[in-house]
């Protein structure tokens, strides 16, 4: 299997291949079949490949295993490689990206049957898996970055597959422009790594880390350059407002880039860097200042949302400020085992909502819903599941990972603790708001939507009961050890994060402030459930129309604080502006008149000098004359 690592990015790259130049020959049975069949065959190659990584962990080995394809660069003492690296960290990944895929892949057959882009649509999933996989396994920050574009691209054609709406485009525009400004910040941090380490390669520049004082100048700017490219991606302040508008693609890309793969990266990145961010303890208080702000930021936009699709968006960018946070306080175990159970239960809550859309008919205002657990119920017990998970309420895998960064944030400094505890309670608030609106109450929909109400087929079901029986029990990969577990994945993981703790100082909390801190943040979710019961339920209350006057800071959060119009006013227009200005005055009336007065007086003078050649012998004989003269009189002069 050490040999055949090659074969699981490249089986997703041959179903592309295969879909996008058949797709109008294929059958959509078969595209459905090769589409996620490649991304079956690399789930199961990356459960082996994490088997024997599980086994070198046992015998107390770092499970590191690394494959040289081909040299890619090769100028002067500059080598870089193709090659891919893959240890307890990206085995994990693996196993995410290709089997939350696979099942995002299988609920896509069912979801997306009867679109006539079907072959298309699967050629696409196919290489974003393959670019994610990329990103992933890459052994260098050059390949990391082709993955990173990859996914880039993908998202924009994923996000505007629907182009014909142009909406829908300008929402892909808007995300690939916006995650462009973060790439720079990656690109110029790769040209900064190169001049300070001499090399692209994971272990050389590590290694090589080590050497630098803690608060280095240049460790820093290549740490912030690297947390501008995460922003990007991750969708953090201020680089945060594409992934709402990423709803515009097909539910199931939501699924796709908001659980398991795209959002994610950014984490990843960081956690893959540790040493080089330990080593700057300003870029990290940054990460969880900026963490913390979108977390609670997110979470209050999220409060007043209607569509059910939007309201998963702005909490996935809430969830990735607390990864955030975690990764700012230095939790970098705690920060990945978030980004595992939000992957389970955030993919399970937007295929949720895509089958109550496809149940509604492509209605997505909660406003217009109600009622529905009667004609969807397993559509209503998997969403109730992911909504508890993402809550935190115990058991479920969304308590044990929150709670961990949460733990150590208030062993960093309290005031995380307190901001992360708020974002917590408006999470409980708006997640079970979604749950009450959609489920519960009377049917609000109209008689046609009512008539043709039913619960999704199994292709889509199947992978909501698999996501769900992940959503209960994913937290015993990390059980803490005041609640008797063994810290599993931080054990398995010790290898990647060992150079950045030795130079860590941890913070601890007693056993007792950590029960204090669970029980205070399970009472107030709970509490938030309740109040989000009473109102939505009991009282019987639907949020408003459109065209009632909100106030206060309902209407800014209904409003997503008019982050949107403000970026309009202050960088797109003036941009918009200077981009009239060049056009029309530099380059219209600048350049183009210099370069076209040059060729007009060059033609006026042909023109002129045209008219002197009128075959009139005497005026020929008139110029000899005056030229002779003018000759004369010039060396007469001169002389």
């Amino acid at each position: 299997m050490r040999d055949l690592i090659w074969l699981i990015p490249l089986l997703p790259l041959i179903g592309f291949v295969i879909n996008g130049i058949g797709r109008q020959v294929l059958s959509k049975s078969l595209v459905g079949f090769i589409g996620s069949g490649t991304v079956f065959i690399s789930f199961l190659l990356s459960c082996t490949l994490f088997v024997s990584i599980y086994e070198a962990r046992a015998l107390g080995e770092t499970g590191r295993i690394s494959q040289h394809i081909f040299d890619w660069i090769k100028i002067g003492n500059l080598e870089v490689s193709l090659s891919f690296l893959v240890d307890p960290l990206s085995a994990i990944m693996l196993l995410v990206v290709t089997g939350i895929g696979f099942l995002i892949h299988i609920y896509s057959i069912g979801y997306m049957q009867h679109d006539g882009g079907f072959a298309k649509y699967f050629a696409y999933l196919n290489l974003f898996i393959f670019f994610m996989l990329i990103l992933v396994m890459g052994s260098n920050y050059l390949v990391m970055f082709i993955g990173w574009e990859g996914v880039g691209l993908c998202s924009y054609l994923l996000i505007g597959f629907w182009y014909k709406n142009s909406d829908y485009g300008a929402a892909a525009k808007k995300a690939f422009v916006m995650n462009r400004i973060g790439d720079l910040g990656f690109l110029i941090a790769i040209f900064f790594i190169l001049n300070t380490f001499g090399s692209l390669e994971f272990s050389t520049v590590f290694e090589s880390a080590k050497s630098f004082p803690i608060g280095d100048v240049t460790i820093l700017t290549i740490t912030l350059l690297l947390f501008v490219a995460a922003t990007g991606k991750s969708a953090q302040i201020p680089l945060f407002t594409w992934l709402p508008d990423a709803m515009a693609g097909p539910t199931p890309v939501s699924a796709l880039i908001h659980a398991a793969t795209m959002v994610t990266a950014g984490i990843y990145m960081i956690a893959r860097s540790n040493i080089l961010f330990v080593l700057s303890p300003l870029t990290l208080q940054i990460i969880a200042i900026i963490g913390v702000c979108t977390a609670l930021f997110a979470a209050a936009t999220a409060l007043t949302q209607n569509d059910i699709k939007k309201v998963l968006a702005y909490s996935t960018v809430s969830q990735l400020g607390y990864m955030f946070l975690g990764l700012g306080v230095g939790a970098f175990t705690g920060a990945f085992f978030h980004v595992l159970t939000h992957a389970f239960f955030k993919a399970l809550l937007f295929l949720g909502a895509g089958s109550v859309i496809h149940g509604m008919s492509d209605e997505q205002d909660m406003r217009k819903m109600g009622g529905l657990k009667k004609a969807l119920p397993i559509t209503y017990m998997t969403m109730l599941i992911g909504t508890i998970a993402i809550s935190g309420i115990p058991p479920f895998s969304g308590f044990f990972s929150k709670d961990e960064i949460l733990a150590h944030a208030f062993a960093a400094n309290p005031v995380y603790w307190v901001l992360g505890f708020i974002g917590a309670l408006m999470t409980s608030f708006y997640m079970f708001r979604l749950i009450y609106l959609t489920f519960f109450g009377s049917f609000r929909g109209t008689e046609e939507q009512k008539h043709h109400l039913h619960e999704s087929p199994k292709s889509m079901t199947l992978p909501l009961i698999v996501l769900a029986i992940l959503a209960i029990f994913g937290g015993v990969l990390n059980l803490p050890e005041v609640l008797g577990g063994q810290t599993w994945l931080a054990t398995f993981l010790s290898p990647v994060f060992a150079d950045g703790a030795s130079l860590q100082h941890i913070h601890t909390i007693t056993h007792s402030t950590e029960y204090m801190l669970m029980g205070v943040s399970v009472v107030g979710v709970l509490v938030m459930a309740f109040v989000a019961y009473n109102k939505y339920v009991k009282q019987g209350s639907v949020p408003e129309h459109n065209q009632v006057t909100r106030t206060g800071l309902a209407k800014l959060s209904y409003h997503k604080f008019y982050v949107d119009e403000i970026y309009e006013l202050l960088i797109i227009k003036p941009i918009n502006w200077l981009s009239v200005f060049l056009a029309r005055i530099v380059d219209g009336l600048g350049i183009d008149g210099l370069v076209n007065g040059i060729g007009k007086s060059s033609f006026m003078t042909g023109k002129g000098v045209r008219l002197l050649q009128s075959g009139n012998v005497g005026f020929y004989l008139l110029l000899m004359v005056v030229g002779a003269i003018a000759i004369f009189l010039y060396g007469l002069l001169s002389f």
